[in-house]
């Protein structure tokens, strides 16, 4: 008989509610009396064979040891047999003589006093191959034909139980070969008995699997443990499925003497799980990838020119599918060619190579995308050749497009605003690559974000370069040279961005020199035109009018009228006699003049700043000199003020440096310019434009003659 009464595992999809009642169902008419008892060697179940036994109710041993169901005698070896089972993994048998019981205890119809009784434990496992408890057969009579008989009944109830639960039952020998033919195994693989026995089964398993399998067998049998795999077995159709297989050695008189295994269809619930796992990876990916468009947005959000936004696009496009190369193409001015923004993006040859100028008429991925507005997606070089080969001429064209270098899969799409092209993005791959739908919707989006960033950059650019060229147009071209001062200046905008900063030198009709330095806040081509027209009104006022307050007072009168009430707008302004250097000076708001005095500490002028223009408030004007070898420091609040430093604080900081600085160049206004912006804006990050005017009078003024020469000395695009 096969011993191994390990609980085996059922057929995937169960067998319900019918499970409950089938080991009842089974072995409740059994002849043979049959118990479970649990880990701590008590009753936990007995059929009614085992309950007549002792005259008691089946319900009456639930929960009762060893020692309260036998004699001591009994019991003693009945608990150390289980524990040998438990430890050893073994089976046990003990006979005991009826004497061992006392007469009472005999079972209506055994042979009479010397009827024996054999105790056969055994080794339970739950579904997961865990141990449970031990199993108990009870044959009374001795070892005649009722007993061979019961134990033949027991055996043909056993297996029926696991065949209702669908297992493939085999038995080997110790050597690992088969000894008895398996029907259901041959029923599901088409082998035949003698295909099927000594170690023909191996022939069933998938090559992929079999030197494992054949291995890890081997190795069972060689040290007698239990062998548990899984593998994929040739079904009659020549289809495969997925089995767990399990099998135990049988023991007698110490030695293994077969091996009984039982395997279980697990096919359904691998597929399952191989679903799980690819919708766990497809929806990881898919987050993954929404994440990498929301982190694409933030980073555009920061990008103002082309060449920004296609420096993100391209490597959140690139790393989010894992393309080889990710470059982007704009459409000429003509809509004739395409300029490739990133020629590193581009193999040296193929399709789209680099260096080549791209018209379109000729044959590309991104050309076809622009010509089609749809993606253009080609998996591997042979569907390239399909694609552009009636497209391509005969000669270098098509040699260029076919000859795909390390490139072996491509995807264009096009850059769309407003239905209407404005050039392509670009992916290509190292191995032929199938692209998925998810996959197309991700790069359909990144596209469109790529479309609407260009544009948007693009827009920019041209505002950029409008206001560069008004503001360059504002500010004078070199200061005038006036005896008796010397001038320099110097404007910083900040990154690629225009502010309204500005400074003016002119001479007034009495030959007096008027200074100002402004600052309208704001960016770009609004800042720079709002600049302009305050700059123009103070000049045309200063020549009416050249008194501080009244040049400011008309300015408020102006700004009331012409400007929005949010354009806030400062400005300082100083009219001079370059012979004595004394004057008037007025403040709209704008930042203390820094005077430098040979041999006192700097100071901020302490004239009290008016308010901003537009903001209605008397203007008053006080009395400024600059005596021979001083020098005054007009500037924005853009080297004073920035995100990690407050003005008060970055007023301090200038009278700090100032003071600071080597003593020759207080006479010196460009290395003293030059100074004070290198230490004002070091370890800052520049967030604002930065205008800074020095004017200063020598010792010797009568010699002294103050200027520069070309424009590019004032403004500095770092």
């Amino acid at each position: 008989m096969s011993a191994d009464t390990s609980v085996p595992k059922q057929r995937e999809g169960g067998l319900g509610d019918f499970e409950a009642w089938l080991p009842d169902a089974v072995l409740r008419d059994a002849s043979a009396g049959m118990a479970f008892l649990d880990l701590q060697l008590r009753f936990a179940w007995v059929n009614p064979a085992f309950a007549g036994l002792y005259d008691r109710p089946a319900a009456d041993f639930i929960g009762l040891s060893a020692a309260e169901v036998w004699p001591e005698v009994v019991a003693v070896r009945a608990e150390a047999a289980m524990r040998q089972v438990f430890a050893e993994g073994r089976q046990a048998t003990e006979t005991f003589a009826a004497s061992a019981f006392g007469q009472h205890d005999s079972a209506p119809g055994e042979a009479g006093p010397s009827a024996e009784r054999v105790f056969h434990w055994f080794g339970v496992h739950g579904p997961d191959g865990a141990l449970c408890g031990a199993g108990l057969i009870v044959i009374t009579g001795g070892s005649g034909p009722a007993t061979q008989e019961a134990l033949r009944r027991s055996e043909e109830r056993y297996r029926a139980l696991v065949q209702g639960g669908a297992q493939i039952i085999w038995v080997s020998s110790p050597s690992g070969e088969m000894l008895e033919d398996s029907a259901e195994w041959r029923w599901i693989t088409g082998q035949t008995v003698e295909e099927f026995l000594g170690n023909g089964w191996l022939d069933s398993i998938h090559p992929e699997d079999r030197e494992r399998v054949e291995r890890d067998w081997r190795d069972c049998l060689r040290t007698g443990r239990l062998f548990d795999e899984r593998f994929r077995m040739r079904t009659r159709g020549g289809s495969y499925r997925h089995y767990d297989v399990r099998a135990v050695p049988i023991e007698r008189d110490g030695t293994i003497a077969e091996w009984a295994g039982a395997c279980t269809d697990v096919t359904s619930q691998r597929e399952a799980e191989e679903m799980r796992g690819r919708l766990t990876d497809q929806l990881s990916a898919a987050a993954l990838r929404t994440a990498r468009l929301q982190q694409a947005t933030a980073m555009l959000a920061e990008a103002l020119d082309v060449e920004q936004v296609v420096a993100v696009i391209t490597e959140v496009g690139r790393t989010a599918i894992g393309a080889l190369r990710s470059a982007v193409a704009l459409l000429d001015d003509d809509n004739l060619g395409l300029r490739v923004i990133n020629p590193d993006g581009l193999a040296p040859q193929g399709p789209d190579a680099a260096g080549v100028r791209l018209t379109l008429d000729m044959p590309s991925v991104m050309t076809r995308a622009i010509a089609t507005r749809r993606p253009v997606l080609i998996a591997d070089p042979e569907e390239l050749r399909k694609q552009f080969e009636a497209d391509a001429d005969s000669g270098e064209s098509a040699g260029r497009v076919l000859d795909t270098g390390d490139e072996q899969a491509w995807v264009g799409l096009p850059l769309l605003a407003a239905g209407m092209p404005l050039g392509a993005l670009r992916f290509s791959f190292g191995k032929p690559r199938q692209i998925s739908e998810e996959e197309r919707v991700f790069l359909e989006a990144l596209a469109g974000q790529c479309a609407l960033a260009v544009e948007r950059a693009q827009m920019y650019e041209k505002e950029h370069t409008a206001a560069v060229t008004l503001q360059r147009s504002l500010l004078p071209g070199e200061l005038p040279r006036v005896p008796g001062l010397v001038l320099d200046a110097r404007y910083l905008p900040r990154s690629t961005e225009v502010g309204g900063d500005w400074y003016d030198v002119f001479r007034l009709p009495d030959r007096r020199l008027a200074v100002t330095v402004g600052d309208v806040m704001g960016k770009g081509l609004l800042a720079a035109a709002g600049m302009g027209r305050v700059r123009n009104a103070l000049r045309a006022l200063a020549l009416t009018d050249p008194r501080p307050a009244a040049v400011l007072a008309g300015l408020d009168r102006l700004f009331t009228a012409t400007e929005l009430e949010e354009q806030v707008t400062t400005v300082t302004y100083l009219v001079i006699d370059p012979e004595t250097g004394e004057g008037q000076a007025g403040n709209a708001g704008h930042p203390p003049t820094l005077l430098l005095t040979p041999g006192a500490l700097p100071v901020l002028d302490g004239a009290e700043a008016g308010t901003p223009l537009g903001w209605a408030s008397p203007r008053r004007q006080h009395a400024f000199r600059l005596p021979p070898g001083s020098s005054a420091v007009f500037y924005s609040d853009g080297l004073v003020e920035n995100r990690m430093r407050g003005i008060d604080a970055g007023l301090d900081e200038l009278v700090r440096i100032a003071a600071s600085a080597p003593e020759d160049l207080v006479g010196a206004p460009g290395p003293l310019l030059q100074y004070l912006l290198d230490h004002m804006l070091a370890g800052h990050e520049q967030d604002d434009d930065v205008t800074v005017l020095v004017m200063h009078v020598p010792v010797d003024a009568a010699g002294a003659a103050g200027g520069y020469g070309s424009p590019d000395q004032h403004w500095d695009q770092r």
